[in-house]
């Protein structure tokens, strides 16, 4: 059973990210699934570190956007989403190339839900592991 209460247009999606801290870093939403989203981030010279390192914060940054849309569309029309908390675990470096993350439901309840947010390296490798805990809201 699909969990997406929303249509998913992933061109839609990835143009409401036009002018936003998502583009600046480059960030797309590249699949959906019945139950899980998925996006991608390049590791270059926005998204690196002085020692030449994925950043920790472009990586959360990843995990907020793929949790934060995921619960958008997992929300009843009429309600919108907004995060509350994040916590990550850096457990590899890259220096360069593409990273994707997968977002998937740990809770989707009608005032609070929370993901869990994976980011791996085009080989499988585990990058980090995130948790967003995300607020929902009556769209004013």
């Amino acid at each position: 059973m699909a969990i997406w209460k929303r249509p998913v247009d992933l061109e839609a999606l990835n143009e409401a990210n036009r002018h936003t801290l998502m583009e600046a870093l480059g960030i797309r939403i590249t699949a959906v699934e019945d139950g899980a989203l998925y996006g991608t981030l390049p590791v270059d010279a926005r998204t690196r570190q002085p020692f030449g390192l994925l950043h920790g914060g472009a990586s959360v940054a990843l995990a907020e956007t793929l949790g934060s849309v995921a619960a958008n569309l997992a929300a009843e029309p009429g309600f919108v989403c907004m995060g509350l908390a994040i916590n990550a675990h850096h457990l590899k470096t890259v220096r360069s190339g593409l990273v994707t993350g997968c977002a998937t439901p740990v809770s989707i309840g009608r005032t609070i839900q929370v993901w869990d947010v994976t980011i791996r390296t085009g080989g499988q490798e585990l990058v980090s592991t995130s948790r967003l805990t995300v607020v929902v809201r009556e769209a004013r």
